[in-house]
C-alpha cells in the first residue's frame, strides 16, 4: 500500500515538475534544505512580550512570573526594561504570593543586544528582578548574572545586589 502510495507520488512529482527532468534527488535535498532553515527561524529571540513567562531571580518569594505589559516600548521589554507581571508559582512563606500583580525589571533577555564597544550580550533565559512602584527591590538578594546595561537604567541596586556583573 505504502510503496504504491509512492510511486504514484512520484509520478504526480515527476508529472508536475516535467521541465526539470527525473532527477529528484537534488530537489528533495533543496526542499529539506528549506525545511532546515525554516525550522532554524522559528528559534529566533524576540522582545518580552505579553504572556513570556520570566524566571524570578530574586528571594521575595516568586519563581514565576508572566508579563501582563512591557512598560516603554512598543514591541516590547528588553534588558533593563521594567514591566507588569502577574506571579504564576510562588513559594508558601515568601513575601509575594499566587495570583498578586507586580512590577519587575529584566534582568537577563535570551534576546541579543548590543553594546558601545561592538560585542553583543544575550542569556540563555529569561529573568526578572521583582520591584515595587518606586523601583526598590522587594527581595534582598539576586541571584545569577546581571548585565552592567542595568547602570544606564538607572537600577543601580539590583547591581549592588548581585554577586555577578556581566
Amino acid at each position: 500500500m505504502a510503496a504504491s502510495f509512492a510511486s504514484k507520488c512520484s509520478r504526480v512529482g515527476r508529472s508536475l515538475l516535467g521541465g526539470l527532468g527525473n532527477n529528484l534527488s537534488g530537489l528533495q535535498s533543496a526542499s529539506n534544505e528549506v525545511v532546515g532553515n525554516n525550522v532554524w527561524s522559528q528559534q529566533q529571540r524576540t522582545f518580552i512580550q505579553m504572556r513570556t513567562v520570566l524566571k524570578v531571580v530574586d528571594n521575595s518569594g516568586a519563581k514565576k512570573v508572566m508579563c501582563i505589559q512591557a512598560l516603554k516600548g512598543k514591541k516590547g521589554a528588553r534588558l533593563g526594561d521594567t514591566i507588569v507581571a502577574s506571579v504564576k508559582e510562588a513559594m508558601p512563606n515568601g513575601k509575594v504570593k499566587k495570583g498578586k500583580v507586580v512590577y519587575g525589571v529584566v534582568v537577563r533577555a535570551a534576546m541579543q543586544r548590543g553594546r558601545c564597544d561592538g560585542s553583543e550580550v544575550k542569556f540563555d533565559d529569561n529573568a526578572v528582578v521583582l520591584v515595587d512602584k518606586q523601583g526598590q527591590p522587594i527581595g534582598t538578594r539576586v541571584f545569577g548574572p546581571v548585565p552592567h546595561e542595568l547602570r544606564n537604567k538607572k537600577h543601580v541596586k539590583i547591581l549592588t545586589l548581585a554577586k555577578h556583573i556581566a
